[in-house]
């Protein structure tokens, strides 16, 4: 590898000086290193379209926001953990060289993750849907679908290839790829799903029934949700948030749609880590830095 992106994320690396001294070192080994902010990063793709690699500088939401950003670029990415677990960065800063080494080498691996991608379909006063108002948003982590508003019920209908699962009421549901397993399904007592897994997990959060916990669905299959009338909500609006960072608004009778994307991450293995040493080292036994 020679052309390189540098994501910088500027809460971690405050005066960039972390983000120079690898640009430096990239640079001084007769190689190419540009240099963005992570904020910046939507605003003009074309200026990086030709790296080979993304090092994106930060913590787990770091990597997962640029991840969606450089979707259509198909570029591999490679995170270095500025953070406190980092489960999803690959290099910690202190290896830093010796990770750069590897690249420049190309000694290393590529892990494909799916995401999904989800389509909002609004509900015209006609009482069909309005093609022309659909929305869409795609994630690396996890689709979360809530009541707008604090602490307030949320009322849906679930179907998997529209196939009636459940009919929900709680405080909302987590669409999961095997990526965010590990994540806010997690917490939720969601199951933790091998990344490989061609698989999306569904799992409610709080529910106010004895529906089972979490369903796990294969990747090809299609996920609608439906917002239903809620007994407790003057207002029936609901909003999907894709991997915490895009929010849309839906309303009564709204559909999410829920299918695996066209689009992959790419990310970069330099180590033969397996993914229940990572487990037990990053989830299990720090579980409270997490």
């Amino acid at each position: 590898m020679d052309r390189f992106l540098l994501i910088t994320n500027e809460d971690k690396d405050r005066d960039n000086s972390f983000t120079k001294k690898v640009a430096s070192y990239i640079q001084s080994s007769g190689r190419q290193a540009t240099c963005i902010n992570i904020v910046s990063l939507a605003d003009n793709k074309e200026a990086y379209k030709d790296a080979e690699c993304a090092l994106v500088l930060g913590g787990d939401g770091s990597l997962i926001h640029a991840a969606t950003n450089l979707m259509p670029l198909d570029i591999p990415i490679l995170g270095i953990n500025l953070g406190t677990v980092g489960f999803l960065t690959e290099v910690e800063k202190d290896n830093i060289a010796e990770a750069l080494n590897k690249l420049f080498a190309d000694e290393f691996d590529i892990e494909k993750r799916i995401m999904v991608r989800g389509d909002i379909r609004k509900r015209s006063n006609h009482n069909n849907y309005d093609n022309n108002k659909s929305s869409v948003g795609y994630a690396l982590n996890d689709i979360v679908l809530t009541q707008k508003g604090f602490s307030r019920i949320i009322s849906l209908k679930i179907y998997v290839n529209d196939m009636l699962v459940d009919d929900f009421r709680g405080d909302g549901v987590i669409i999961a790829t095997p990526t965010g397993s590990t994540a806010y399904n997690m917490s939720a007592g969601g199951p933790i799903i091998i990344p490989n897994t061609n698989a999306i997990v569904i799992t409610p959060i709080c529910p106010h029934t004895l529906s089972p916990k979490s369903i796990v669905v294969s990747s090809e299959d299609t996920i609608k949700i439906i917002i239903k009338k809620s007994k407790s909500a003057k207002q029936d609006n609901a909003i999907a948030t894709f991997d915490g960072q895009k929010i849309i608004e839906l309303g009564l009778e709204d559909q999410l749609i829920i299918n695996k994307a066209q689009y992959e991450t790419k990310l970069i293995r330099l180590n033969q880590t397996g993914i229940f040493e990572i487990l037990r080292s990053k989830l299990i036994n720090n579980g409270d830095n997490v």
